[in-house]
């Protein structure tokens, strides 16, 4: 392949290239998560309980998650940038639908397209940069690529809830809807062509045998599994620790229960610190630590003081940034063959553990409040602790690992 083709650091194509991929990760994320600070608004508007109210995070990430496997493929026939465009633009504009739906079953059926249509972003991304950029400059694209997923999911969550104070919950999905349209836009514009793509033949027969090759590794599936406790457990406390923050018990506004998820700062700060700690104490040990750094924050959550409160959940992201890290750079050293495939099929049982959770979280608050919810996560913890018990240190060589953004 000519050099001359790949993007060079700071040449104007990589320039454009990294702008339009962070906006895209920005797309992705805001979009997913800034239904999640208003599930006390949904449970006000439309009567339903807090699992009900759930479900509009939860068919999103549960319709992501099935379609990420594939959509890396589909990239492989299509190209990247169709479906990358495609998702940007057509996400925001089935999240204004959702925003100004007021069938809450329809709502729910917008979501639903919404998680699918997203799925071309993070299996599709990392595709593109590896194949247009030089290698001395792929590690700081990849970073602020990912840096524009952090971004996202935090701004989404923040924002949202700062407009919802202003002008209403409706109002606020709205104006995130537009602002994600327009950074849609901008990364139509700005993404350059793809130079060095080359089309392969949609193959779903031979996807599907390779998934479940990967599912047959012992290792692999004890990762998956982690993935689905860990997720699953990071998202049911902050699904239901807003009603506990809004409610009785602390009276916030929604301005104020958005600046938790500030505690993706700390998150990210950890993910650096435990994928070094690996090198002195191995993967194992820091995969304990980091769980072990998680049931401690949880158990805090259970303090009567808002102060003991919010550093909880300081510290049990700051474990679950830790773990992911650990656990999802474990994946490509397992993997044998197909690792986009082996780190697709980690992000399957990631999302899924967060729509399943993350649903029955909601029975669980409604019938034992808090109290019940923590036992939920601390069981979770419980399992991924006794599961990372028994993951086999054999190791293969692989490429970097797939971006993941909460």
């Amino acid at each position: 392949m000519d050099d001359t083709k790949f993007m060079h650091k700071g040449s104007r194509r990589y320039y454009l290239a990294n702008l339009a991929l962070f906006l895209a990760g920005f797309v992705t994320f805001a979009s997913l998560y800034d239904f999640q600070p208003l599930f006390p608004n949904l449970v006000q508007e439309y009567g339903i309980t807090p699992a009900m109210a759930s479900l509009s995070l939860s068919v999103a990430t549960f319709s992501l998650a099935f379609a990420l496997p594939f959509s890396g493929s589909l990239s492989d026939a299509v190209g990247r940038r169709p479906l990358i465009f495609f998702a940007v633009i057509l996400a925001p504009i089935l999240a204004l639908g959702a925003a100004l739906h007021h069938a809450f079953s329809g709502m729910l059926f917008l979501r639903l397209g919404q998680g699918i249509i997203l799925a071309g972003v993070p299996a599709v991304a990392m595709a593109y940069l590896n194949e247009e950029t030089e290698p001395d400059a792929l590690g700081a694209a990849m970073g602020l690529y990912i840096a524009g997923n952090g971004m996202g999911g935090m701004s989404g969550r923040i924002l949202t809830a700062w407009f919802t104070d202003l002008n209403g919950w409706r109002w606020a999905l709205s104006t995130m809807a537009l602002l994600c349209f327009a950074c849609g836009l901008s990364v139509c514009v700005c993404l350059p062509a793809s130079r060095n793509f080359t089309g392969k033949t949609f193959q779903p027969k031979a996807l599907l045998m390779s998934m479940a090759d990967h599912l047959k590794n012992p290792g692999l599936l004890r990762l998956y599994l982690i993935a689905f406790c860990c997720m699953g457990g990071f998202v049911t406390l902050y699904n239901y620790v807003t009603f506990r923050l809004i409610g009785r018990d602390f009276g916030l506004s929604h301005t104020q229960v958005g600046l938790i998820f500030l505690a993706y700062a700390f998150g990210s700060v950890s993910s650096t610190v435990m994928g070094n700690l690996v090198n002195t104490c191995g993967r194992r040990r820091t995969l304990s630590l980091a769980l072990g750094i998680m049931t401690t924050g949880l158990l805090l959550t259970v303090g009567s003081g808002l102060w003991m409160v919010i550093l909880g959940i300081v510290i049990f992201t700051i474990g679950f940034f830790g773990a992911h890290s650990v656990a999802s750079a474990w994946v490509g050293r397992l993997a044998c063959h197909s690792h986009a495939q082996a780190s697709s099929l980690y992000l399957f049982f990631y999302y899924m553990g967060s729509s399943i959770s993350g649903t029955i979280g909601g029975t669980i608050y409604h019938g034992w409040a808090w109290p019940g919810v923590v036992v939920l996560v601390l069981a979770l913890m419980a399992m991924a602790f006794i599961i990372s018990l028994d993951i086999p240190s054999a190791q293969h060589r692989s490429g970097p690992p797939s971006p993941h953004a909460i």
